[in-house]
């Protein structure tokens, strides 16, 4: 259990972490996969914005699309590159949502970080 004046000092979207075990990053690289249809998903183009929710906090990320893809369809998953807003605490392996036009489409794992 948290002692209580650390619990009161963290924000939504803060990580409390040993120091130099997780860093902040405004780009990172993952595998993507797109919810079916009928589920909310839809086809994903290079350069959608996007809100992306890495444990408690969203983020707006604008995607980039890897080896050649044109578009990310339903049911389908693929490499990216997600561009953050602000930097944000992010891990290697981290799981990961998002959401576009206020619809839930995909989730994702994280495969590799950058400044």
């Amino acid at each position: 259990m948290l002692p209580e004046a650390v619990a009161g000092a963290l924000e939504r979207g803060q990580v409390l972490a040993e120091p130099g075990t997780v860093g902040v990053h405004r780009h990172f690289f993952a595998d993507l996969a797109v919810l079916a249809a009928d589920q909310g998903g839809v086809g994903l183009r290079d350069g959608e914005r996007l809100a992306v929710y890495l444990r408690a906090a969203t983020v707006s990320g604008t995607l980039a699309l890897l080896k050649g893809t044109e578009v990310l369809r339903p049911l389908h998953q693929g490499s990216v590159a997600v561009a953050l807003e602000h930097p944000v605490p992010v891990e290697r392996g981290q799981r990961f949502a998002v959401r576009h036009a206020g619809r839930a489409v995909g989730s994702g794992t994280v495969t590799g970080l950058s400044r």
